[in-house]
């Protein structure tokens, strides 16, 4: 009777992973087609860069390949200067953001006092004030500050933001409150408690706004548009916009900028696609 039973077990098993092997290749073909349609236009832009100067966009160059855009695009560019201006301030802006939203979302999350509610239904309606709205006050503050023309005038409008005070807040919620209660009974202080407990445990959130900011700072062009003049102080995103002529465009030498601005941005998230995926995964929406 055991082998009898043995026997019509192994006899329905293989029946079960063949149907939840037929599930996997649908999946997957679903998952290729939207791989496809998203990175499509990225390598259209990548392999007309190579194209020579004068064509039109296309998947593969009809005339060979050139390096010649990348060489011309870097110095018509100044894309050495750009990159400096565009990487300290986007650096600087990703500081600030991370120091006020970890001082903020831990305050919220852990400090009780009257009107915490009502101060983060305040935050969060600032997520969706556009900055458009408010370039006319900002522009007349960094005015009063002497600050337009600055790397200021490009690095305190954005110094704080509502979306990395709730995400801090929320991954916040998530940690055992028992670990700083251990913190504070050997005699460490709220401000100890925030470097030493709560930052190394939300370091996938810190890398989650941090990899949101420094790509926002990278690809903005409403404030150095808005807020500088001065040549010295272009970032990338100027530099892309004087490749855009009025009448015509040089499409290789257009796209080999892009690629060259994109690249940066494309390695950061490489390196930390890792802990922002984690981070996004685990942040909590705890009350």
């Amino acid at each position: 009777m055991i082998n009898d039973e043995s026997k019509i077990q192994n006899t329905k098993r293989p029946e079960r992973s063949e149907g939840s092997k037929s599930k996997i290749p649908w999946s997957l073909g679903v998952l290729l087609l939207g791989a496809v349609i998203v990175l499509l236009p990225l390598v259209v832009i990548f392999l007309t860069s190579f194209a020579p100067p004068g064509a039109t966009p296309s998947v593969l160059p009809k005339n060979g390949w050139s390096l010649t855009n990348y060489r011309d695009a870097w110095h018509r560019g100044k894309f050495l200067l750009a990159f400096a201006n565009s990487t300290l301030v986007a650096i600087a802006v990703t500081g600030f953001q991370i120091i006020t939203s970890a001082l903020a979302g831990y305050a919220l999350a852990r400090l009780k006092f009257r009107g915490r509610q009502a101060l983060l239904l305040i935050v969060l309606a600032t997520l969706v004030i556009p900055f458009q709205l408010l370039v006319i006050p900002v522009f007349l503050v960094l005015k009063w500050g002497h600050l337009i023309n600055t790397y200021w005038a490009l690095i305190l409008p954005t110094a704080a933001n509502g979306f990395g005070i709730f995400l801090l807040r929320q991954y916040f919620l998530t940690i055992p409150v028992e670990l700083e209660e251990a913190a504070a009974i050997d005699g460490a202080n709220r401000l100890q408690i925030l470097w030493r407990v709560m930052l190394p445990l939300a370091r996938p959130a810190l890398v989650t706004l941090f990899l949101f900011t420094f790509i926002g700072e990278w690809n903005d062009v409403f404030k150095p548009l808005v807020f500088t003049t001065r040549p010295e102080l272009r970032t990338v995103q100027l530099a892309l916009a004087e490749f855009q002529e009025q009448f015509t465009n040089n499409w290789p030498l257009m796209m080999a900028a892009v690629t060259i601005a994109t690249v940066p941005v494309m390695l950061l998230f490489l390196v930390g696609q890792r802990q922002f995926i984690r981070g996004i995964a685990t942040t909590g929406m705890k009350n």
